[in-house]
């Protein structure tokens, strides 16, 4: 029997379970015609509001526009030095230099390819020397899974800056109890199709539980306008929602906690049939992922060979990823955390993804840990 061809990530089957509703709000903005700023967006955030129990959430244009909103409301300058992880995506780092600020790169846990704190805490002493401004941190919630907060927020305090929590792939995730999006002074997350909750294109959102900051960011999306749209108080982007993506993520919030369920069993899957031949991935006590990425290592094993292997049995991966941004062409000039990254630098030689998400059948899921496993063995 011919095998259906497996998906990194199945957007089809999401589509096919909830494409009457989809369809219908599509309509309904086709036949309001309120493209910009239309009704659906003020519901979606108020969706998401109920969702996280921030108090403000505020959709934009794209999870990078997210981080940047955020760093352009607290400020920040040249001669600020933000932290941040050296493995992840680019978009991280890449606002802070836009914004003409040092970002300071730190190591990550190898566990759970989240921040690690004590590397946090030598890049602020170095910075410090170095007469940088401390403005804020970045901690990453990477693959899905919430940093180390608890031993991150009073580093923090102690040195007098802000957080933000760059979750454009862990939204949804929660830690010790607290929702992502209601943790630090303010959120940032992604709707890009292949996040957990993902649009039909672009799209992102901002969490904070503070008045002002929420005021300032929705002038800071519309160009910096005031009470006036035409008497612009501060510099602003264009970074609003589109009303027919706010209409679309309406419909998949809806149906979001249950996937995150199903996501979860699947990597319960994965971990059982694989941590006797691999590295799975460990989720901290009291947390749960969304599993934006299940990302394993094999130290030792040469990966090129493995995908291979995976390839011809018909099974997609990634690698996420290959290059920490500290050795990436536009990023070297920037300082790292005492002598080097060694964490992201090892992880970054054996990393690989396998599929993910919520509609991976448990056929699949058993093929493609057979898969793995013989491929290791290979």
């Amino acid at each position: 029997m011919t095998r259906k061809p497996l998906r990194f990530i199945d957007l089809a089957a999401q589509q096919e379970r909830i494409k009457d509703r989809i369809d219908a709000a599509i309509q309904r903005v086709l036949a309001h015609g309120a493209y910009i700023m239309g009704p659906e967006v003020a519901t979606f955030e108020r969706d998401l509001e109920a969702f996280c129990g921030a108090k403000h959430a505020i959709g934009c244009s794209n999870g990078t526009d997210a981080l940047m909103l955020c760093l352009m409301a607290r400020g920040v300058k040249p001669g600020d030095a933000v932290f941040c992880p050296s493995f992840t995506f680019a978009a991280t780092a890449e606002v802070i230099a836009l914004v003409g600020a040092t970002a300071w790169f730190v190591d990550i846990h190898e566990d759970t390819f989240n921040m690690d704190p004590e590397s946090l805490k030598r890049a602020i002493g170095e910075a410090r020397k170095a007469g940088h401004r401390l403005a804020g941190v970045i901690p990453v919630d990477l693959f899905g899974q919430p940093a180390d907060y608890q031993a991150i927020e009073p580093i923090v305090a102690e040195a007098g800056m802000w957080m933000l929590c760059d979750a454009a792939q862990g939204f949804g995730g929660t830690y010790q109890g607290r929702k992502v999006g209601t943790i630090g002074d303010f959120t940032s997350t992604s709707f890009f199709p292949a996040k957990p909750l993902g649009a039909y294109g672009d799209g992102g959102a901002i969490f904070t539980n503070d008045d002002e900051t929420a005021a300032v960011i929705r002038s800071l999306l519309v160009h910096g306008q005031g009470t006036d749209k035409y008497d612009n108080v501060r510099i602003g982007i264009n970074g609003r929602l589109d009303t027919l993506q706010a209409a679309i993520l309406i419909e998949k919030l809806a149906v979001f906690p249950g996937e995150i369920d199903a996501r979860n069993r699947v990597a319960d899957a994965y971990a059982d049939g694989l941590r006797d031949v691999a590295i799975v991935p460990t989720v901290l006590d009291g947390c749960v992922s969304t599993w934006a990425q299940y990302t394993i290592r094999t130290p030792g094993r040469d990966r090129s060979k493995i995908l291979a292997v995976l390839k011809d049995k018909g099974v997609p991966t990634a690698v996420y990823y290959p290059t920490p941004l500290h050795r990436q062409t536009a990023y070297r000039h920037f300082p790292v955390a005492g002598n080097g990254l060694p964490v992201s630098d090892r992880v970054a030689q054996d990393v690989f993804s396998l599929p993910m998400h919520p509609y991976l059948e448990a056929e699949d899921q058993a093929y493609i840990i057979e898969s793995v496993r013989e491929a290791i063995a290979a």
